[in-house]
């Protein structure tokens, strides 16, 4: 049986940081689902559609990686898309103790799915989505945290407002 991985995030906008995350998962796992979460409580820069092609463009040829949105708790998504792994990506310690958290309220929820974590990588050790949104924002290059087409998305959306 195949074994299958859910990472989940807002993505928005997509990152190296993410991409890694991503690649890594395809070594380990026979297929990754990339969960879009919908929270409601956020006002997203790019809508679901935007976010789930900016990633569909970043893996062109890969077929063992699916892009849904999903909204609710985790682990039910998780169960029912047949997933039996949460990947989440540390930066630094600070990301270690919410994650930690959010690892054990899952395992209390549904004991049959693991959480394994994974290490950002030194070079994106320090980029987040809300960082890249603000120095996007204010003109600022985004070029070494961001694939190309995402560049220009930023871009076109900032241009807008």
């Amino acid at each position: 049986m195949p074994r299958k991985a859910i990472y989940p995030g807002s993505f928005d906008p997509l990152t190296y940081g993410h991409i890694s995350i991503i690649e890594r998962g395809l070594k380990i796992f026979d297929e990754v689902l990339v969960g879009i979460a919908i929270n409601i409580r956020k006002t997203p820069l790019f809508s679901s559609e935007e976010r789930i092609e900016l990633i569909r463009r970043s893996f062109p040829n890969e077929t063992r990686l699916k892009i849904e949105t999903f909204e609710g708790l985790l682990v039910d998504y998780a169960a029912q898309r047949g997933c039996e792994v949460i990947v989440r990506g540390l930066r630094a310690v600070s990301d270690f103790e919410y994650e930690l958290q959010m690892a054990n309220m899952n395992r209390k929820l549904n004991d049959e799915i693991e959480t394994v974590f994974l290490m950002t990588e030194e070079s994106h050790f320090y980029v987040s989505s809300g960082l890249v949104k603000e120095v996007a924002r204010f003109g600022g290059s985004v070029r070494e945290q961001v694939p190309p087409h995402v560049q220009e998305a930023l871009k076109a959306k900032f241009a807008q407002s």
